[in-house]
């Protein structure tokens, strides 16, 4: 298995992201976080989805930490500074999910709040559900847990996009999938991980890992996830945007479905679009301060 690792210098200049590196190896894969407030053990968990990386993130975390949480954002494996797997069969639903265990395992988190959105929700909610004793609560944005329902033709087109555009520029498809269009310096911190199209399989691939017939082998371990979510108790939370069709109605599910979203402050975070963390990044994360806060978390 042939890893890349993208070179430090890729990421001398990055605008607005001051934060010390950190890192754990699993399974001889390289895993990059930041960690911030180390020294509270109330932990909040932020994961970032496709095809972005920390650097999301970078609005929220002080503003979290400063709260009196430790923030803990890891670059998922394929992104940011984590290492890089060049062979696309490498990559699978059930792959993250058990890099992202193994993660919280290696760091023995506990009092987890998950905040996720996009791919940190496919992946983290899985997570939860299979790990309950170590999370706490949960605050989900513009994500979803699929179980093979029939995708949209625009997912469709997303999917093929994915896979066969000879140029597949990631700052720019951040940049599209926000409201407010991101600065050339922005969009050059999210090509930043990825130097050449060798770098971006992960990129590429995690479109099609998405379940989208009932026929998928992700299909049976996220139905057993969602029968541990229809008796989830603890604080959940949907902050969904206004301005993200893909994910449309996501929260009304989840409201719907899980017990724990029962009495909470949910809320549609308006002018916002897919990536809400770029477009209304400080009202989100207030949010999540407060919620934690009315929840004694």
């Amino acid at each position: 298995m042939k890893i890349l690792r993208t070179p430090e210098e890729a990421f001398a200049n990055l605008t607005d992201y001051p934060f010390e590196p950190n890192y754990v190896e699993i399974g001889g894969i390289r895993v990059h976080y930041i960690d911030e407030n180390k020294a509270s053990n109330k932990i909040v968990l932020m994961l970032h989805g496709e095809p972005t990386w920390s650097y999301l993130y970078r609005k929220m975390i002080p503003i979290v930490a400063d709260s009196g949480y430790r923030v803990i954002a890891p670059d998922l494996v394929g992104f940011g500074k984590s290492d890089k797997l060049t062979d696309a069969t490498a990559y699978s639903y059930q792959a993250h999910t058990d890099w992202i265990t193994a993660f919280i395992q290696e760091l023995d988190l506990k009092n987890i709040t998950l905040v996720c959105q996009d791919w940190g929700g496919l992946i983290g909610l899985r997570v939860a559900a299979e790990n309950e004793d170590r999370f706490k609560a949960i605050v989900a944005a513009n994500t979803f847990l699929p179980i093979g329902a029939k995708p949209s033709e625009a997912f469709l087109a997303w999917q093929n996009y994915a896979q066969t555009t000879p140029v597949f520029n990631i700052g720019k498809i951040v940049s599209g999938g926000c409201v407010n269009r991101l600065s050339d310096a922005e969009i050059a911190a999210y090509n930043a991980p990825f130097p050449d199209d060798t770098y971006k399989v992960a990129a590429r691939i995690f479109p099609v890992l998405v379940p989208t017939s009932p026929e998928d082998v992700a299909v049976a371990p996220n139905l057993k996830a969602w029968e541990v979510f229809k008796n989830w108790q603890k604080p959940f939370l949907t902050c969904f945007s206004d301005s993200d069709p893909i994910t449309k109605g996501g929260d009304i599910y989840f409201q719907k479905m899980i017990p724990g979203t029962q009495r909470q402050a949910h809320t549609t975070i308006a002018q916002a679009g897919h990536f809400l963390q770029e477009d209304k990044g400080k009202e989100w994360a207030e949010k999540i301060v407060a919620f934690l806060k009315q929840n004694a978390i």
